[in-house]
């Protein structure tokens, strides 16, 4: 519930604040006095993020024989650091990675994550426990509203924004969703406004609800990691189908970059188009 109240700024103050003013992310002078505060006080985002890097990487054998894929370098640099880039960027700095495979070689090479100004906490999987499962060993950790992301896409998503639109609708999760051409090969969103009704996995292009799909990040509130049932589970297939039956799956359009890494061809290409975080 939001209330009224009036202020008074001196005339240099008000100019700088009508050059924040764009009409689309900033509306009028309310609107920058609230995201301004909101901004100063932390209240315009998550607090911690989750990036799973406990995958195998199969399908990069022979070179994660010896090499996590967590690991492997896109334009010199593994792609958790570009994440980290994204995070630092909206002042999220304390992040927890889901490790399994060759864990002590990711740990080795990120540490407590003071060299990237963050702090990095890891829990471990002792066996494959699926995208959820990881999350679950967090879950102490997750008091509040946070982030998970899979560690092998790049993305450049207002997560400002994103937050926002997250809490207006009130969601318990708000998946971050970005348009592909051709999204037969991946988990296409079917919508009714900004809510999901489900998850149509890797459909005919033809057959495809939208070109929408899950983008791999996605903001949750704590109560939903009680969705997720022990053992081996995966969030998109145990926990999104639950969430949309109660009307809590919500989805965030962004139109930034994107780019999955998860085969050779589109590594290739992501090392090729990939242009940092803006």
């Amino acid at each position: 519930m939001k209330e009224r109240l009036t202020i008074t700024l001196d005339s240099d103050t008000l100019k700088l604040l009508d050059k924040e003013i764009d009409g689309k992310k900033i509306k009028n002078r309310s609107h920058a006095i609230e995201v301004m505060l909101g901004r100063a006080l932390g209240n315009n985002r998550a607090r911690k993020a989750v990036l799973l890097l406990g995958g195998k990487g199969t399908r990069f054998r022979p070179i994660t024989y010896e090499l996590p894929k967590a690991l492997i370098p896109v334009q010199g640099r593994p792609v958790p650091e570009h994440l980290i880039d994204l995070f630092k960027k909206y002042n999220i700095k304390d992040l927890i990675f889901s490790v399994g495979y060759k864990a002590e070689q990711i740990k080795k090479y990120f540490g407590d994550g003071s060299k990237y100004g963050v702090k990095i906490t890891y829990v471990k999987e002792e066996e494959p426990l699926g995208s959820a499962g990881a999350i679950k060993l967090a879950k102490n950790l997750l008091d509040d509203t946070f982030i998970i992301t899979n560690g092998d896409e790049l993305k450049d998503i207002d997560l400002e924004e994103m937050y926002l639109f997250h809490k207006e609708n009130k969601a318990m999760i708000t998946a971050a969703l970005t348009t592909v051409e051709d999204p037969s090969a991946y988990g296409v969103a079917k919508l009714e406004g900004n809510r999901i009704l489900e998850f149509v996995e890797k459909p005919k292009k033809e057959e495809a609800p939208s070109k929408l799909i899950n983008s791999g990040l996605s903001i949750w509130e704590p109560e939903a990691l009680d969705l997720i049932p022990e053992g081996f589970s995966m969030y998109e297939q145990d926990v999104f189908p639950k969430l949309a039956s109660k009307e809590g799956l919500f989805g965030y359009i962004f139109s930034g970059q994107w780019f999955d890494t998860g085969t050779p061809q589109r590594y290739e290409k992501a090392i090729k188009e990939w242009k940092g975080i803006s």
